[in-house]
């Protein structure tokens, strides 16, 4: 990790490393055993979308309708953990409250847009649960804000939102071209392979609220009055 990008503190000693891996051949880690897909996409922020991102989700699938993500800045062994996205179904999606609904984001446009890739896995493998994607919405909450040079995770979380496709000219090809050449990929050439992967019959409007309504949402901090007792049973 460039030395730019570690965070504050003393360097692993290798007491460290040994009782890490001992606890590592003791413990079962069963929830980590459980992510069993790798994909790279794209994020902005949803209070300013000139701030994009390149996200690598560790996706774990908790039933047919909700998936869970730990979600990383990189693929590398340091890369640093930025946040969590949730996804759901279309089926759940409708059943959310509208100001609930407002924080998700649709994937039907970022997959079918080639922004949405499984890293080093051929398509034809991933095609069927492309087809289930397709028909999702996700919350990401951006925790550690590392694009702005944050050593640590400063502040509350930021909501994050899919840039959608790349004919928009809303994503940063930069970005974009920079992940097709580590990946020995192509992005166009993926999108002219999805054109027919199916969507949902409705997009839910309240979903992708920026693209209607040109707003996002911010998270500020305030003083609360704390409750000091538990109520009585």
């Amino acid at each position: 990790m460039a030395a730019a990008t570690v965070p504050p503190g003393k360097p692993m000693s290798m007491e460290q490393h040994m009782l890490d891996k001992g606890a590592q051949m003791l413990q079962s880690l069963t929830p980590i055993k459980q992510m069993n897909q790798h994909v790279c996409t794209f994020a902005m922020y949803s209070h300013d979308m000139h701030r994009q991102i390149e996200t690598h989700h560790y996706v774990t699938r908790l039933n047919q309708d909700f998936l869970q993500c730990a979600v990383y800045d990189s693929d590398e062994p340091t890369g640093r953990l930025i946040g969590v996205e949730y996804i759901i179904s279309d089926r759940i999606f409708e059943t959310l409250p509208q100001e609930e609904q407002k924080l998700w984001h649709s994937h039907a446009h970022e997959i079918k847009s080639g922004l949405w890739i499984t890293p080093r896995v051929p398509e034809m493998v991933v095609r069927p649960e492309l087809e289930n994607l397709t028909k999702t919405y996700g919350k990401f909450w951006c925790t550690w804000q590392t694009d702005r040079g944050d050593k640590l995770p400063i502040g509350p979380p930021a909501l994050m939102m899919s840039p959608q496709a790349v004919d928009l000219g809303i994503v940063n090809i930069g970005l974009v071209k920079k992940r097709d050449d580590k990946y020995n990929i192509s992005t166009d050439a993926i999108k002219t392979t999805r054109v027919d992967l199916p969507e949902p019959e409705r997009l839910n409007p309240q979903a992708d609220y920026w693209m209607l309504h040109g707003k996002g949402f911010a998270i500020g901090v305030e003083d609360v009055d704390m409750k000091k007792r538990a109520p009585f049973p």
